[in-house]
């Protein structure tokens, strides 16, 4: 074989130790010391011929978070811990050369997300109702890009979340009670623009109340020490402090009956640029729904060691027939609540001019829909949540009306449903009784339909019959007062009632 051919193979090949190996095999000597060193050379000089692999574009995918707002969690932490968004990126065609480096930034509210984004720090993001829409605002008025909204995470359609919470010992049971006080909120967030609501519907200035921008860290804590008369705040506060033993709500987002939502947020640059991830990261959010919509109870056990916000907060606003409801369609409630809210903002001169419908795009959440073989459009016209539900077990009864159940939740067990007040306050005493401790009991407030946790509700009592007494739960004191006016009987506490609690009804 002629030197210059072999040689030229060689190189071809790239595979110079096998060569020389068979080099060995076919000659001798002084040829084969020459011919090694020859060999050596060329495929030294080789490596000019052949460029290495360009290394792979880095690309950031910077996610702004707020794990301790409970209903955010399945856009965030959920998806995080469960390594769901790792399933879809993509990673063939225009992205076979891509590395995705995902930054997860964790925040107490929305607007240091804004920033965020804004500072190109962050590419998507989450947050209540007002922060986005001072997000879009924002960036609407700005040269650099756009943002738009891609989704909702949860909602509740009459305003539930956000609230007012006093101390545990605290005289003030109505909003109107705080006249001259000192409140505190987090300037910008959702639970900001409920009380702006509040005050508009009321007719009352600015000067009713003292208002400070403090943080939830901040005003829990100064709400604990007596330096403030009220704290405002969104998920999950209005229901964690209470919980906690020293605070009472004495106002809930309800009352405005404007529907309060979280939702994401991303920079359009990076939108257009890869729609196929921010596809991925929509379809990593269904799968987190349904994750939690199968294991509400684990769920909450996780969320609170991710987050450490109590499992039992966690399950009263995301587990069957919680607070908000997961649901990530766009619908026209929620198109018009924004423009509402901007009309708000607007009137007291705290946003410009914000063109909500060049804001929206259903786009992605479309897509992952469809990618997930889901309906999108029947979703989207869908109000209905998962609820409690099967048979009674200690009033063997049918759960047909779930707003008129509850549910018990015992130490190191499990959660159980009941078709009513009177059942599900029994079944604890038989709890009780058999020895078991007790975690958390689950109500429904008559008034609005939301759940509560039996102990901190107010309750109207009327027990003339006792074989089946008549017990109603409420959040409020004043609806409990109103109720007792209208149809009789007195408010009592939880303790009270559940003295006279019987599964006869």
């Amino acid at each position: 074989m002629v030197l210059q051919e072999f040689l030229t193979r060689i190189i071809l090949l790239k595979g110079a130790g096998i060569v020389i190996n068979r080099l060995s095999s076919i000659a001798d000597g002084k040829a084969a010391t020459l011919f090694k060193l020859s060999l050596s050379f060329v495929v030294l000089a080789s490596s000019a011929f052949f460029v290495a692999p360009a290394s792979a574009e880095v690309v950031s995918i910077g996610i702004g978070t707020q794990n301790t707002t409970t209903n955010t969690v399945t856009a965030g932490v959920v998806i995080k811990e469960l390594k769901l968004l790792d399933k879809y990126l993509p990673r063939t065609g225009k992205y076979k050369d891509i590395q995705f480096q995902v930054d997860w930034q964790n925040f107490t509210s929305g607007p240091p997300v804004t920033n965020g984004m804004i500072a190109n720090k962050l590419q998507i993001g989450m947050m209540g109702d007002y922060p986005l829409l001072v997000n879009g605002a924002i960036f609407q008025n700005s040269n650099d890009t756009k943002s738009e909204l891609i989704a909702i995470i949860a909602y509740n359609a009459d305003g539930a979340g956000n609230g007012v919470v006093v101390g545990k010992n605290s005289p003030y049971y109505r909003l109107s009670d705080l006249k001259g006080k000192n409140i505190s909120v987090p300037f910008g967030s959702a639970a900001h623009g409920m009380l702006l609501k509040a005050m508009q519907d009321r007719g009352w200035k600015d000067d009713f109340w003292h208002l400070s921008n403090q943080s939830p860290e901040v005003g829990t804590t100064n709400l604990q020490e007596g330096k403030i008369d009220a704290h405002a705040d969104f998920v999950p506060f209005a229901e964690l402090l209470p919980y906690r033993g020293f605070a009472r709500k004495i106002f809930d987002g309800a009352e405005t009956r404007v529907p309060t939502m979280h939702g994401i947020v991303v920079r359009k640059d990076f939108a257009d640029k890869y729609p196929e991830v921010v596809v991925a990261y929509l379809k990593a959010l269904l799968d987190a729904n349904e994750w939690v919509r199968e294991h509400p109870q684990l769920a909450a056990e996780k969320i609170q060691d991710w987050t450490k916000i109590e499992k039992e907060v966690a399950y009263i606003f995301l587990g069957p027939s919680g607070i908000h409801t997961l649901d990530p369609t766009i619908k026209p409630k929620w198109v018009a609540t924004i423009k509402y809210d901007t009309g708000v903002l607007q009137r007291m001169g705290k946003v410009k001019q914000f063109n909500v419908d060049a804001w929206v795009n259903e786009t992605y959440i479309r897509e992952a829909f469809k990618e997930k073989g889901l309906d999108y459009d029947k979703q989207k016209a869908s109000f209905s949540g998962y609820e409690i539900g099967g048979i009674d077990p200690l009033c063997k009864k049918p759960i047909t009306h779930p707003e008129d159940g509850g549910e018990v939740w015992v130490v190191n067990g499990s959660i159980t449903a009941y078709s009513s007040p009177n059942c599900t306050l029994a079944a604890v005493k038989k709890d009780q009784a058999e020895g078991k401790k007790i975690d958390v009991v689950y109500l429904f407030d008559k008034t609005y339909g939301l759940k509560l946790f039996a102990d901190k509700a107010f309750y109207a009592l009327d027990a003339r019959q006792p074989k089946a007494p008549v017990i109603v739960p409420f959040m409020l004191k004043k609806d409990a007062e109103a109720y007792v006016a209208k149809n009789g009987g007195k408010v009592v506490t939880y303790s009270e009632v559940l003295t006279v609690a019987s599964a006869g009804r």
